[in-house]
């Protein structure tokens, strides 16, 4: 995309952004990784908590086995590099005992906060790989059944699963999915609904993308496409389960 007075580097990059799925086999250097993490940490978090770990996935059974459990996933297994993102409140629970605060008890406040901080820092990563040549996909299906990934993953208490990343090289070059209009989501003084034509539009302009995209072809739109995926991931026992890990319980 060719930059005018009205873009910068990073907006262009931003602008740009596809998920891959495809990969090359070419290895990414450590300096690199550890570099991409440290932008993924330079994102802001909630009182300066930075409530998330990264798991940096290696054991080709244990990718295998997350693919699998994240219905056949498989570039899992053929990424450069596979991290877990994680909400991760065991170094702030530590800090609050060691300060005579008492244990973190699993207030919403204090979950949401996590769960916000990891999607801030793993955003922050990905744009990092991207301005760097690098491409991925997050993969939220890890949560299919994130009991056996935190036993895959050894996760202790008050650390939590919550999607993965697979990062590497792209060997494809697929086309960017048109966005909603900007004036859907940005909103003057107060909420307002969209207009039946407005959401028409915008159902059209997806529908023309899946039939003419280079690969995974497929009839369907935006409002057909986010009700088959909102209503058939419904994942009922996964608040249980962030419960039984110390987050929501109150």
């Amino acid at each position: 995309m060719p930059l005018s007075s009205e873009f910068s580097p990073v907006i262009a990059q931003q602008l740009m952004h596809r998920s891959i799925r495809a990969f090359t086999p070419e290895s990414i250097p450590s300096r690199t990784l550890d570099l991409l993490i440290q932008a993924g940490q330079s994102a802001a978090s909630s009182n300066f908590i930075q409530a998330y770990s990264v798991i940096r996935v290696t054991r080709p059974e244990t990718r295998s086995a997350v693919a699998t459990l994240a219905g056949g996933q498989h570039w899992i297994e053929r990424a450069a590099e596979f991290l877990v993102f994680c909400a991760d409140l065991r170094r702030a629970d530590a800090a609050c005992r060691a300060h005579g605060l008492g244990e973190i008890e699993g207030y919403s406040e204090h979950g949401l906060t996590a769960v916000i901080d990891t999607a801030l820092m793993a955003q922050n990563l990905l744009l990092a790989a991207e301005s760097l040549g690098l491409g991925g996909v997050f993969i939220g299906a890890i949560r299919n059944d994130p009991v056996q990934v935190s036993e895959l993953l050894e996760l202790p208490e008050l650390v939590t699963p919550l999607f993965g990343l697979c990062l590497g090289w792209p060997a494809d070059d697929p086309q960017v999915k048109p966005r909603l209009p900007s004036d859907m989501v940005l909103h003057q003084d107060v909420y307002r609904d969209p207009s039946p034509q407005t959401l028409a539009d915008y159902d059209a302009r997806m529908a023309d993308y899946y039939a003419a995209r280079s690969t995974n072809r497929r009839s369907g739109d935006w409002s057909s496409t986010t009700a088959g995926a909102l209503q058939g991931k419904k994942r009922e026992w996964l608040l249980d389960f962030m419960r039984r890990r110390g987050f929501f319980r109150r």
